[in-house]
């Protein structure tokens, strides 16, 4: 099982825009390099990118939590 974690803290969102669909669902694949989510720091958003390959099994934290450097964001598979 392969993990995503935050490179910073923050607060975590799955979705570009309130109004847009997330960037990834659970079953998704994911290639090198997928936008996974957006981690907001002092109204900077950075996008979260996925080091390694796979299909999201969950996501580990919600979209608006906060997250400190290092927490697990989404659990791959594959």
């Amino acid at each position: 099982m392969a993990e995503i974690r935050s490179p910073l803290p923050g607060i975590f969102y799955r979705r570009p825009a309130p109004d847009l669909p997330p960037f990834k669902e659970v079953g998704d694949a994911v290639a090198v390099d997928d936008v996974i989510g957006l981690v907001e720091v002092m109204k900077s958003f950075i996008e979260i990118k996925a080091d390694t390959a796979g299909t999201v099994v969950r996501f580990v934290t919600e979209s608006e939590d906060a997250v400190m450097a290092g927490d697990v964001l989404v659990e791959l598979e594959g």
